[in-house]
């Protein structure tokens, strides 16, 4: 009768396991279907198959918007065509590939006892000659006694030395990574002057202005931000642009184009009259990010604005009222010499500023400018949310809207209307397609549901058998446990953003409410969710806690196993708790308040401490890896865990577990089973798996993806392999889960038991024969200190008497 009972709280235990499990696969399947139809429509939806093949652009050329765009070396349409001068010498200087239309810095530099050190000693432009062919030509020697603050202060001779001072300060900035926000101060002080009419400085002169100023922009957004955050640089920068603006009226019917710059003038002695109707100014695509000669085109008596696909930015200055006698085009490749202080860029993309100007510079109703522009951006990346159409106020030295409106998109121009002429610009808003990960996502939700259900078990079977156990081993596997099962409860049911489901569509061109002319803050929206923010900070803190009991599990053991004759330290449990729950808070803590410190101002913080990908710690773009919060408040302390879990483990396992012992009982072949299965336990309580993590950092993909497969499969079942190697192997509770199951069923009452019982019989008789095989019954015991101190007094004993 006592057996029959037995078998039936045996058969409970079956049955309370099966389906604990069975509804948390079927909750994980059904998890996974939503998330791989959700992302087949998205998939199909965002990204529509491209009939060109990504080998299409040679050379370093990308495919955006159905062309490709080359790098300055190359040309053509698939990027195959020469465009460069190659590695020459002249007399003494040597000088590296040379793009057509730049100058190229010789090697040779000033050397350390000159006023101008590090800087080239000469320069050299390639470019293209009548008949179209690329030569070098215009070889020019600086002065190595001469730098841009000597320069500066030369300023009040530039009407005597204007060309020498102009050729200096372009050979100055040729090199735009060397250059400071000192330099970028001085070289804008310079250049500015020369554009000054007040000046007389020589036309030469300001031609090769307009190629330092080119130069100027080559530099980083970063130097520029600095150089205009220092002193009064602000102004400095906008007195180069007013001068700019003077000198565009002064060119004739010419133009000057350099790489990021284009100056062009239109006058009455064009065919027809400036002021008689209007004047169009075309800036053409190309397939080069730089502005080439040809890149530019000027129409005049033109009273509408037709569209041109191949053109990239239009503007129609309407000079019927004005009477203008000449009229004068800008175009700014980027918009690095205005820095503003309300709109923040940080897509990178190239957005054109145009100017027009007229020569009585009327700004009343009468005047009109309609601007046209074709933005470039990846359009599979982003998506165009809003855009405002703005001008640069120099009295605000910042972007305004002021006498501008919008007219809408068309056949995706971005159209705007001003009634004044000035530098123009369209401030652009995206949101962006984020790639939501689907890779690994049923395999990783199979496993962590395995190990959430073995957990739980784990955690009551540990709990209600406290009492027997009478060590401290317990508190540490029930905390490891808990804190794991939560962070798997987390990583199933919250890491992914919510955001991903939400309804995006690429026909939308943008902000349709025409009367809305107002900036955004940022060119990137972003869709704000708390709740990914607080599961971030969840992941984050219970990822932390799950290796600090890993390794505290492993420092106890280690005081357990290896130094056995010193005693634990007083309070130890309330000690390892303090760390194993504290610490975790005071990095998650730090590093929330630290970002937002810094960020405090942006509304949107939190993007710098998760990523909107999932909802997990950030890998900022901009500085890498290095300044992350993945890096600092994650990789470097798991690193330190998991090389100190490595180093115990090992002695463990060389000085305990594989230490050699002559008069085992057991047979050699489940001795070894026996030390097998005993070092893999105390693998998976130290998380030695984990070490996985950076052989997925290895660039191969073949080798990654396999290393990928393996972490996720040793690492999220790893509370499975808990249950069943620190809970199924314990002969507690082989002994003690009846008698817990006992109490649960006659809580419950009386289990009936159907006439057709003949699978659960069936499992009674399986559980039976499993009982009765002597390997299984016998030696699938926990790895528990108490046991393998017993087993190690116990050897000894048996070396100092060999004849017991």
């Amino acid at each position: 009768m006592a057996s029959c009972r037995a078998c039936n709280l045996k058969v409970l235990v079956a049955i309370v396991c099966g389906l604990q499990t069975a509804i948390i696969w079927g909750l994980g399947i059904w998890k996974s279907v939503i998330r791989i139809q959700r992302g087949n429509v998205i998939l199909l939806n965002i990204y529509p198959t491209s009939s060109t093949p990504i080998e299409f652009c040679k050379n370093g050329g990308t495919w955006e918007n159905g062309r490709c765009i080359c790098p300055e070396e190359w040309k053509g349409w698939r990027c195959t065509i020469i465009n460069f001068c190659e590695n020459s010498t002249y007399e003494n200087f040597t000088f590296d590939r040379i793009p057509v239309g730049r100058y190229g810095s010789s090697l040779q530099t000033c050397d350390k006892s000159t006023l101008n050190v590090g800087n080239p000693v000469a320069t050299w432009l390639c470019s293209l000659n009548k008949y179209g062919e690329i030569e070098l030509q215009n070889v020019s020697m600086g002065n190595c006694n001469e730098n841009l603050e000597t320069l500066e202060k030369q300023i009040v001779n530039i009407s005597m030395q204007s060309q020498n001072i102009s050729d200096e300060t372009r050979i100055l900035t040729s090199d735009a990574s060397k250059l400071t926000p000192e330099n970028i101060t001085s070289a804008t002080k310079v250049v500015g002057q020369i554009f000054n009419i007040t000046r007389n400085a020589l036309p030469e002169a300001k031609i090769v202005a307009v190629t330092t100023v080119s130069q100027l922009l080559d530099a980083s957004e970063d130097v520029f931000q600095r150089a205009a955050a220092g002193g009064d640089n602000d102004a400095t920068f906008a007195a180069l642009i007013e001068q700019i603006e003077t000198y565009s009226l002064s060119l004739g019917n010419t133009s000057v184009v350099e790489p990021n710059m284009a100056i062009q003038s239109v006058n009455s002695s064009s065919e027809g009259t400036v002021g008689s109707t209007g004047v169009l100014f075309t800036v053409l695509k190309g397939t080069r990010d730089s502005l080439i000669s040809g890149s530019t085109v000027v129409k005049a008596n033109l009273d509408k604005l037709n569209l041109n696909e191949q053109a990239e930015l239009h503007i129609l200055l309407n000079t019927t009222k004005t009477n203008a006698k000449a009229c004068g085009f800008v175009v700014y490749q980027n918009s690095k010499l205005f820095q503003s202080k309300i709109f923040i860029a940080k897509s990178h993309f190239i957005q054109k500023i145009i100017l027009s100007k007229t020569e009585e510079n009327v700004e009343d109703q009468s005047t009109s400018v309609e601007v046209v522009f074709s933005p470039r951006y990846n359009e599979k990346e982003f998506q165009l949310h809003s855009y405002a159409c703005v001008y640069w106020n120099f009295s605000l030295n910042n972007w305004d809207t002021h006498g501008c409106h919008k007219e809408g998109v068309i056949d995706g121009f971005l159209r705007c209307r001003c009634n004044h002429t000035t530098n123009f610009m369209v401030l652009m808003s995206f949101k962006k397609e984020y790639k939501y990960p689907d890779s690994l996502d049923v395999f990783s939700t199979f496993g962590c549901a395995l190990s959430i259900a073995g957990l739980a078990l784990t955690i009551i079977l540990q709990v209600s058998t406290r009492k027997v156990r009478k060590t401290s081993v317990t508190w540490v596997l029930v905390n490891l446990c808990t804190s794991m099962l939560i962070f798997n409860l987390l990583f199933v049911f919250g890491i992914e953003n919510s955001n991903k489901n939400l309804k995006t569509s690429h026909s939308d061109t943008g902000n349709t409410d025409l009367s809305n002319n107002e900036m955004s803050r940022q060119d990137t929206v972003v869709i704000l969710n708390p709740t990914c923010t607080v599961i971030a900070i969840l992941l984050h803190y219970f990822v932390l806690v799950t290796f600090t009991w890993m390794g505290l599990s492993a420092a106890q053991l280690y005081f357990l196993l290896i130094r056995t004759t010193k005693p634990l330290p007083q309070h130890f449990i309330l000690f390892i708790s303090l760390i194993g729950w504290g610490v975790p808070a005071m990095v998650v803590a730090v590093t929330v308040g630290i970002i937002y410190s810094q960020n405090g101002n942006n509304s949107q913080w939190e993007l710098d401490y998760w990523r909107e990908e999932i909802c997990w710690l950030a890998t900022q773009e901009s500085s890498g890896l290095i300044t992350s919060p993945l890096l600092w408040s994650f990789i470097i302390p798991v690193t330190i865990i998991l090389i100190s879990n490595v180093v115990i483990f090992i002695v463990i396992v060389v000085k305990v577990l594989w230490k050699n012992n002559q008069n085992l009982k057991s047979t050699k072949k489940f001795s070894i089973l026996k030390k097998f299965l005993s070092t893999l336990s105390v693998a998976v309580v130290f998380g030695v798996t984990w070490i996985l993590a950076y052989l997925m950092l290895i660039d191969n993909d073949g080798i990654r993806v396999t290393f990928s497969y393996l972490f996720c499969l040793f690492n999220t079942t790893q509370g499975l392999q808990i249950f069943i190697l620190h809970t199924v192997r314990a002969k507690i509770f082989q002994s003690k889960a009846p008698e817990v199951l006992k109490s649960l069923s006659l809580t419950a009452g009386r289990v009936k038991v159907l006439p057709s019982m003949t699978p659960l019989r069936l499992c009674v008789r399986m559980y039976n024969m499993l009982r009765s095989l002597p390997a299984l019954n016998e030696r699938f015991w926990l790895l528990e200190p108490s046991i393998l101190t017993k087993e190690m007094s116990s050897s000894e004993s048996d070396q100092e008497n060999p004849s017991i």
